[in-house]
């Protein structure tokens, strides 16, 4: 198995190869055509003049990385711009048959495979609800999934495919009276080595990572969490769970199970504490809809359209960003988190009235001797984690700055 690379987004210009990195003239040209490949995806298409300016690299040198890079299929030309002076600047971009990605998110109630392309653009897209999670059932609808999601590729693009990534919560067998599965199918996946299974019918390298430290990702690479260097993020789906990106770098943690929000003691209704896995969770409002006679089963089927929840949400909504305020001015007091987002598995429209209401019960909190947080709606959605699984062969491919962060969740 290959692990994830975690890649910093911070692309700050650097005059040559890294030292640690070697010397050696392949050494330097690998590690600057990861950067010449990063700016680029950073700032949509640059011109080679652009390009040296922003590495400090020679106008030669660039020229040399982006014609190989060209040859190998990896950036296009595009139409030349005219300025009020001098020849036409070309502007390159990212050719998105250049690589293709698979990533996978297996949750507790729903599956997704993925297919992205170098530009990052959602190619194929596989959705699968399920009552609960069996070690087989998961594997057979990966294996059938793959193959329906590279079928319509050509032999050549599938040669193109670089890896698959895969999101898993992290101890999957746990929590299981909220699962509501029995005990046998869920500790039955103690005894199973995914990692191992999955290998075996994929012909690429396989990335594992926490399903919450990959929509985390999937924020920093896709979404809108580019724009800041530090934050706090959670993403709200059966469990609650979050990330941590310091200096536009995610940080998993050393055993790839930091920004573990759910764990985060908050105030009981009735007194005392609890994690706040147990009233910002979507398995809380399942619950409650039950109770209230509704069929939960959608908040799984359409995760992008829930139709009319009614009071079951509405209380949901406001026991949840309760806790969330709570759990923001927690991490801020640890690290001097500026931003704090706020992403989930559900409808855009429900993400954001979430997100007014956790800022509005930031008043009820006692925030002295913390500096401002701004907290803000994620940009990627329901989505999140196979994105951003899908982006752990893409970083570890084609970006700068590779460091050996994300660990082992299954």
């Amino acid at each position: 198995m290959t692990h994830a690379q975690p890649i910093s987004m911070e692309t700050t210009p650097r005059p040559m190869a890294d030292p640690v990195r070697g010397t050696h003239q392949s050494g330097m040209r690998a590690y600057n055509e990861r950067l010449v490949l990063s700016l680029i995806r950073r700032h949509g298409s640059l011109p080679k003049a652009e390009i040296a300016r922003l590495t400090g690299l020679s106008a030669q040198t660039v020229s040399v990385i982006v014609r190989q890079l060209e040859s190998d299929g990896l950036l296009l030309k595009e139409r030349p711009q005219r300025g009020k002076v001098g020849q036409p600047l070309v502007p390159f971009s990212l050719n998105p048959e250049g690589a293709y990605f698979i990533g996978i998110k297996i949750g507790r109630r729903s599956g997704d495979l993925v297919l992205l392309d170098l530009a990052g653009r959602l190619r194929t897209k596989l959705h699968q609800p399920y009552a609960y999670p069996t070690p087989d059932d998961v594997i057979s609808f990966i294996e059938g999934s793959i193959e329906r999601l590279t079928g319509d590729l050509s032999e050549d693009q599938r040669r193109h495919i670089s890896g698959l990534g895969i999101g898993v919560p992290f101890e999957l067998w746990n929590w299981e009276d909220a699962v509501g599965a029995p005990r046998e199918v869920m500790t039955a996946w103690q005894g199973i080595d995914l990692e191992r299974r999955i290998e075996t019918i994929c012909p690429w390298p396989v990335h594992f990572c926490n399903d919450a430290t990959a929509a985390c990702a999937g924020e920093l690479v896709f979404g809108g969490g580019s724009r800041y260097r530090d934050y706090v993020y959670f993403f709200v789906s059966y469990f609650i769970g979050g990330g941590i990106v310091l200096a536009g770098t995610l940080v998993p943690g050393p055993t790839g199970n930091a920004g573990a929000l759910g764990s985060l003691p908050v105030p009981h209704s009735q007194g005392g504490s609890q994690q706040l896995i147990h009233s910002a969770s979507l398995y809380v409002l399942e619950r409650a809809m039950r109770t209230d006679g509704r069929d939960p089963a959608l908040l799984w089927k359409s995760p992008e359209d829930w139709g009319d929840v009614g009071a079951p949400l509405e209380r949901w909504i406001e026991s949840a960003a309760a806790s969330i305020a709570c759990a923001i001015a927690a991490s801020a007091s640890v690290i001097d988190f500026p931003v704090a987002i706020i992403d989930g598995a559900f409808p855009p429209a429900v993400r954001n009235r979430l997100v007014e209401r956790v800022n509005e019960k930031m008043n009820d909190v006692d925030l002295r001797g913390l500096s401002p947080i701004s907290i803000i709606a994620g940009t990627v959605g329901s989505d999140a984690r196979a994105l951003g699984a899908a982006s752990l062969p893409l970083l570890a491919n084609f970006a700068i700055d590779r460091n050996v962060l994300f660990k082992d969740a299954a």
